[in-house]
């Protein structure tokens, strides 16, 4: 085949320097019909076989790769025959000689050859009518630790809006989480939201569309009035905006592994994220994507004003510890105010315990195994009756080692005052003050007390009551239309009205 630069050399010495092609050919070195092919066309000339290669091995056998393969059509799927199972029985039955990467090249190559590319129809949507839903990973650094998080997603079909939550698991009430707070930050329901098959909503997919959905996603759904949409499984194509949302989120607002001190500040930035993307204009759209929600949002639905509650709900009994169970983890409850039976209410983030209608007490919800979550104040009111068991009280143990060192000063002094039991029962009382003030101002009081020389409960708590209750400033008289006043209380003091005194009274 002629190089390219050979075929310009040609096309220029006819062209521009005007040679005949004899003297083109007689000087280059070709012959007169290779000088002709290059004059008639000066793109690339493409490579093309004359005739086929020849395949002494596998030539002789291609037909029955082939019947062998499109027999799978009619087997079961678990019986197909597979690449390395068609190697062995040409080898068996035929006397194959070739290597088994020859078959498995021959029979992907057909495959790719046969294969129809996929087409997709392009799609419209009508504002505040569709939105679709799914789940993805994410990987960030949370609190020190490199972990995996889920990504909750919500895109809007006519504006492309999106909403991107950040999750510990995929959990229902996570998964009704998300949703909630997409309502509230969109500021209405769409119409429609279309969503895998996945286990929070549907309990078995039926034939065609009909599905056996979950109680608990029958609920939300009445609540909130949108209507639902389950794609046919495997064809998640049918709502590639929000799997393309996913990737996008990913890429752009979680690229480089970022670093949080929380989800609550994860969250933060996904949102923010999420409200800058309003000023994108993705390619073949005429507007950014905050114009478009802009048309979109008044045509939503409106958000009930009372939230759903997305929480697992069930019953607990309280052990000998003032803890109740969930998921293997326990849960401090306070000593004062615990019965045998509670309800426990477990949200993505918290857990709740109730006594029917009252709330005793939150806790962070923790997603390890076998843990246990004290809070201190709890077990105040036990220690005050048992103050023997201060020094070995797990719950105040855990505590001691990140309270201020103001607090160690402060039962240090009490111990050189007062006996040990009466000490730190004293100590005990002035920790139930948290009850009633905020941590950093309780260790401002105790400190100011030591300064004082009252560093006892009455002692902090009149200093609480000062940081507090600020003396109000008093407003000066304004004296301008009394002069003779102003003098007054300025003039020296007589102590010859003393001494009239005291004669009088002798």
């Amino acid at each position: 085949m002629l190089p390219v630069d050979e075929r310009e050399r040609i096309r220029r010495a006819y062209y521009v320097e005007h040679k005949p092609k004899r003297q083109i050919a007689r000087e280059l070195g070709h012959a007169r019909t290779t000088v002709d092919k290059a004059l008639s066309d000066g793109a690339l000339a493409e490579y093309h076989l004359s005739q086929p290669r020849s395949a002494p091995v596998l030539g002789p056998v291609k037909d029955q790769i082939d019947a062998w393969v499109a027999e799978n059509d009619t087997l079961p799927r678990k019986q197909r025959y597979t690449s390395h199972t068609i190697f062995k029985k040409l080898q068996a039955e035929y006397g194959f000689t070739g290597g088994e990467s020859t078959i498995r090249g021959y029979i992907s190559r057909e495959r790719q050859r046969q294969r129809r590319p996929a087409v997709f129809l392009p799609l419209e949507f009508d504002p505040g009518q569709d939105a679709q839903v799914d789940w993805g990973e994410a990987e960030v650094e949370l609190a020190g630790e490199r972990i995996t998080v889920q990504l909750f997603v919500m895109r809007l079909c006519y504006s492309r809006r999106l909403f991107v939550m950040a999750f510990p698991t995929q959990k229902q009430e996570s998964f009704f989480e998300g949703h909630v707070q997409a309502f509230h930050v969109f500021g209405g329901v769409p119409h429609t939201l279309s969503y895998d098959n996945l286990g929070s909503a549907v309990t078995r997919v039926l034939v065609g569309r009909e599905r056996d959905l979950n109680p608990r996603f029958i609920a939300f759904r009445s609540h909130y009035l949108f209507a639902s949409r389950f794609c046919t499984p495997g064809e998640g194509h049918e709502k590639g905006g929000v799997e393309h949302g996913v990737g996008y989120a990913r890429r752009n607002f979680l690229a480089g592994c970022p670093a949080f001190a929380s989800f609550e500040a994860l969250n933060a930035h996904l949102r923010a994220a999420c409200e800058a993307d309003e000023q994108r204009q993705p390619d073949g759209w005429p507007r950014v994507i905050g114009a478009a929600f802009a048309q979109e949002q008044p045509l939503l639905q409106p958000v009930p004003t009372r939230d759903f509650a997305c929480c697992v709900n069930l019953p607990v009994t309280l052990n000998p510890y003032s803890q109740v169970t969930f998921e293997t983890n326990r849960y401090s409850v306070p000593v004062e105010t615990a019965r045998a039976h509670l309800t426990l209410k477990a949200y993505p983030f918290r857990v709740e315990v109730w006594d029917e209608t009252r709330l005793l007490t939150t806790h962070p919800r923790s997603y390890q195994r076998d843990q246990d979550i004290f809070d201190p104040l709890h077990y105040l009111a036990l220690l005050e009756q048992r103050p023997g068991a201060f020094e070995h009280a797990r719950p105040l143990r855990a505590w001691r080692k990140t309270w201020p060192p103001v607090y160690e000063q402060l039962l240090a002094h009490l111990r050189r005052r007062e006996p040990e039991h009466r000490s730190v029962r004293e100590f005990v009382l002035i920790l139930k003050l948290h009850h009633d003030y905020p941590a950093a101002d309780i260790a401002q009081a105790i400190q100011h007390a030591l300064t004082l020389g009252r560093a006892d409960r009455e002692g902090i708590r009149l200093c609480l009551h000062q940081l507090h209750e600020a003396t109000p400033a008093t407003a000066q008289l304004d004296l301008s239309l009394r002069p003779q006043l102003a003098t007054l209380g300025q003039q020296p003091v007589s102590l010859a009205q003393y001494e009239q005194l005291l004669a009088v009274g002798g």
